[in-house]
């Protein structure tokens, strides 16, 4: 059987097609194939508030794309969610309407709650005993969890992310706020360690060298990211090869996974190779084998 989750995100659109294995009575999601394109909603709506016609004929050509590939590969069922700038954009009813009637996909706008849900179908794989502080960054929004014994306990979603921060649309009362939920938070279960996802995260934790599965610590993240800022857009780009859309996000993603972590006091964050559209997928697989097998691991 293959699963497909299309991810329609305010900086990237995802497209992953996994297939599912059966071992011995464990389910094991199998990467087959992953695009991503940088659409940049995010740019269009946290500046003007609507997405412009020529990113919306462009977006209609992609998911066209993607619909072809899927139908390639005999995809058995797929899942398509946007989430912040497309919630936030005035224009969106007029975009889901454009893209049913060119292509007959329908996508689903999901609040910050549902992204998080999505999201945790994945994350409590990756955990322990241990007391968590999940921060997931995207472009414009950051979702917060606290797990413990593997239980989420608490969640928030912020109107804030790494387009967002880079283009000055947050504000000193967002960051206060999120400072206070975590900090409140964190002094009352007790925090140890930080969980996070995104590309950003992925990124800086590839170029830590750390292997696979080990956590980085605060000082190492805050090492790396001053050597980016000391570097021009170029030479993250020739130097670093760093995609465009990467080079000049990620030092406003790093500042709000290092903000989290100081305000939780926390000195180490693991960072699985996961994400919003792995938690599609599984919750594909649960709505339509919910009774076959018990889910226990992701293969990458």
């Amino acid at each position: 059987m293959k699963l497909a989750a299309i991810d329609i995100g305010s900086n990237a659109v995802r497209c992953q097609i996994s297939s599912v294995l059966n071992q011995n009575g464990n389910v094991i999601f199998k990467r087959i194939e992953y695009i991503r394109y940088a659409i940049r909603f995010g740019e269009d709506v946290f500046s003007n508030g609507f997405i412009s016609e020529y990113k919306i004929q462009k977006f209609i050509k992609l998911l066209h794309a993607f619909q072809l590939l899927l139908d390639v590969h005999d995809v058995d069922h797929y899942m398509v969610c946007a989430t912040s700038a497309m919630r936030t954009s005035e224009n969106a009813p007029e975009i889901l309407d454009r893209v049913h009637q060119a292509i007959g996909m329908n996508i689903q706008v999901i609040d910050g709650e549902a992204e998080a849900e999505l999201i945790n179908k994945v994350i409590v794989n990756f955990l322990d005993e241990r007391n968590y502080l999940h921060i997931d960054v995207g472009g414009g929004s950051t979702e917060f969890n606290i797990y413990v014994n593997r239980e989420k306990m608490a969640s928030h979603s912020f109107e804030q992310g790494s387009i967002r921060h880079m283009h000055g649309v947050d504000s000193h009362e967002l960051w206060n706020s999120m400072r206070t939920w975590i900090e409140e938070n964190a002094r009352k279960y007790h925090l140890t360690r930080a969980i996070g996802t995104g590309g950003n995260i992925n990124k800086i934790f590839d170029m830590s060298g750390k292997a696979v599965g080990k956590p980085i610590f605060r000082k190492q993240i805050e090492e790396i990211t001053q050597g980016i800022a000391a570097m021009t857009m170029e030479q993250r780009i020739t130097e670093l090869l760093l995609n465009p859309d990467r080079a000049d996000v990620i030092l406003p993603a790093a500042e709000i996974y290092l903000s989290a972590m100081k305000w939780a006091k926390l000195e180490s964050m693991l960072v699985p190779a996961v994400g919003l559209k792995d938690g599609m997928i599984h919750a594909l697989y649960e709505q339509h084998h919910q009774e076959r097998f018990v889910i226990s691991q992701i293969s990458r």
